[in-house]
């Protein structure tokens, strides 16, 4: 069984290493963290001996793989770390796991002749425990060298995962597309809510009324498609209802105001598709 170290294992490093331990796909041998608790931590989590955990580069011992699943900004000085400590050969593979970074980044490791790519989960882990439970047919994007993709493509697919090639090229306009699928649409919904409560809506009841309307508008999109799925003011062609909300909302928070007219343009489009497809 070929040999794993993780490098940062924090939410995505814990859950790929303990898939791959439980599965018997790789052996995590090292973990290689800030503080030397965390990395204890880590082992707990993903069921390996104290042992592995580290928190001095200097004890990394060769592997075959390393998962580099630090913060985006940290993934060029982890490489170059590893290839300073002298455990890379050619031989090795070097993965990374951020949505935003192609494999490309990972200069210093294909310096020493080291196969490179990068996996990405497809998912939210602001909810660790749900994530490890419901991992199994979790979309995974990865892209790389044909070496690091023979070994790692089936070892995602291995562990649960449904697996989607992407190109290192286009690497940045997927991840985009997560962000406004994932991150901003928490942004809205937090607006949305603290519009409910600027117009006097208890919290508590504010989230029982964006509840329905936000879930019930995403089946519709991923039963429907988007444009079918549109209703509100501009799907019915009321922009003087759009105006004189654009001056109340702008009027209550200056920056919702920004948010609400800058939806305002692909919201028309999108309704134009609607109303292109009825007639």
């Amino acid at each position: 069984m070929k040999k794993l170290t993780i490098i940062g294992a924090g939410k995505v490093g814990k859950v790929f290493g303990r898939r791959f331990q439980q599965r018997g796909v790789f052996s995590v041998v090292q973990i290689l963290n800030r503080h030397l608790q965390s990395a204890l931590n880590a082992c707990e989590f993903i069921g390996i001996d104290n042992v592995a955990a580290l928190a001095d580069r200097k004890q990394l011992q060769e592997a075959d793989i390393w998962m580099l699943a630090v913060n985006d900004d940290q993934i060029i000085p982890a490489c170059q770390m590893l290839q300073e400590q002298g455990v890379l050969n050619v031989d090795s593979i070097v993965f990374h796991c951020s949505g935003s970074k192609a494999s490309t980044e990972l200069v210093a490791a294909m310096e020493t002749g080291a196969a490179v790519a990068s996996i990405h989960p497809v998912a939210s882990f602001a909810n660790l425990q749900h994530v490890v439970e419901n991992f199994p047919g979790t979309i995974c994007s990865i892209e790389g060298d044909q070496r690091a993709l023979a070994v790692l493509l089936p070892a995602i697919q291995a562990i649960g995962a449904q697996v989607v090639q992407i190109s290192a090229e286009t690497k940045l306009l997927y991840h985009a597309g997560s962000v406004f699928a994932s991150n901003y649409l928490v942004t809205l919904l937090d607006t949305a809510l603290r519009a409910y409560q600027a117009a006097g809506i208890p919290s508590e009841l504010a989230l029982a009324m964006a509840a329905p309307l936000a879930r019930q508008s995403m089946e519709n999109v991923f039963a429907l498609g988007a444009a079918e799925a549109l209703t509100g003011p501009i799907a019915r062609g009321d922009m003087q209802t759009v105006a004189r909300q654009q001056a109340v909302v702008s009027s209550w928070d200056a920056k919702a105001g920004d948010l609400y007219q800058a939806f305002t343009p692909p919201t028309q489009a999108l309704a134009a598709r609607k109303n292109y497809s009825e007639k």
